[in-house]
């Protein structure tokens, strides 16, 4: 059973850090995504758990054996790759059995891990196919098969589905799901598609900068990011961030006023937010609703319209020129240059300092 623990990974490409101190504990079994943009280090930080990159500085550590100084193959790891990596003159069966017959595997035992892994992966009927006569779905989950057979310890996904269309991309994920469930191991995945992140990971490591920006469960992710990076990153579309200034009073909750004036009391409490400073209030379209001006926050002028059946989102600008997305129902009768009614939920509101540290609303009692 698979325990990964990094500590402090350093890497650098002349004078360009890529990775900066970054440290990370996985357990048994768990599914872990690491999700950023391009450019933030989490495809390097897979690479340097596969051997494939060597690191600087730091530790990796597999069931408690150091193993940044094996050899890859002797990890107790395997790799899935992007493009998947198949030989197109193999069959399926011979593209599984390669690395084994490599390694020196008896050909029984190696004719009983592709069965097995056939089966898992339900490609039997596909053994005696080339990858040029199958699906970019099957194709994947042939990669997925010859990872299978080596029995690792742990899976390292890069990027798995980006070569998938959309229809195609959705049932390949339920698929992985349902591998993630048949097979004794853990599984690290690389993505920027953060549906892929929050639908199969246990937790989300969300990287930026060179560091993990924040690590856990995906909705503590989604509504209780640690920073204005994690709250714009994450979430579709990302969360509205606007300036706002605290309206002294003694309530227990901070009230604070947007650029037009408007008054939020949010559920974040006063006594957890920094004395002075600037800070600013973020908003889920879903806590921004269109609403009749009786009942409304604020107001604010249309710029989009984007209409997807079951709701539609609306982007707008504030008086102050500040942008805003809400929502309202699907049949919509919102066109772009009109003037709306916006209702703010305070109690979904997220405010951030200076330093952009998150806080938020209190968890509700159980």
């Amino acid at each position: 059973m698979a325990s990964l623990e990094l500590s402090d990974i350093r890497k650098s490409y002349g004078a360009t850090a890529v990775l900066d101190g970054v440290s990370l504990t996985m357990e048994a079994r768990e599914f872990i995504a690491f999700l950023g943009p391009s450019g933030s280090g989490k495809s390097t930080l897979l690479r340097i758990i596969a051997g494939l990159e060597t690191l600087d500085g730091g530790e990796v550590r597999l069931d408690g054996r150091r193993i940044d100084q094996v050899p890859p193959g002797d990890r107790g790891v395997a790799m899935v790759f992007q493009h998947y990596a198949l030989y197109p003159h193999m069959s399926v069966r011979e593209n599984m059995a390669f690395g084994l017959r490599n390694v020196g595997v008896p050909r029984d035992e190696i004719e009983r891990r592709v069965a097995d892994a056939a089966r898992v992966l339900e490609i039997e009927v596909h053994l005696d196919k080339k990858p040029g006569q199958m699906s970019g779905g099957q194709r994947q989950r042939v990669a997925i098969g010859r990872a299978i057979v080596k029995h690792p310890k742990l899976f390292l996904l890069d990027e798995p589905l980006s070569n998938l269309d959309a229809a195609l991309r959705m049932r390949t994920r339920i698929e992985l799901a349902q591998i993630r469930s048949r097979v004794d191991a853990a599984f690290i995945m690389v993505t920027h598609d953060q549906a892929e992140a929050m639908t199969l990971a246990d937790r989300i490591v969300v990287m930026n900068d060179r560091k993990i920006q924040q690590v856990g469960p995906p909705m503590e992710i989604y509504s209780r990011p640690a920073n204005t990076f994690v709250a714009r990153f994450v979430g579709s579309p990302a969360m509205t961030l606007a300036p706002v200034e605290l309206v002294p009073d003694d309530g227990l909750y901070a009230r604070v006023r947007l650029g037009d004036g408007a008054e939020i009391e949010t559920r974040v409490p006063r006594s957890e937010l920094p004395a002075g400073g600037t800070l600013q209030i973020g908003l889920r379209p879903e806590s921004v609703a269109v609403a009749a001006n009786g009942a409304a926050t604020t107001q604010a002028k249309v710029e989009l319209v984007e209409r997807l059946g079951e709701r539609t989102l609306v982007y707008a600008r504030l008086s102050d020129n500040r942008a805003i997305t809400a929502e309202d129902e699907g049949y919509s009768r919102v066109n772009v240059g009109d003037t709306v009614g916006l209702r703010i939920d305070g109690a979904a509101a997220h405010l951030f300092d200076a330093e952009e540290r998150g806080y938020h609303a209190e968890a509700r009692p159980e």
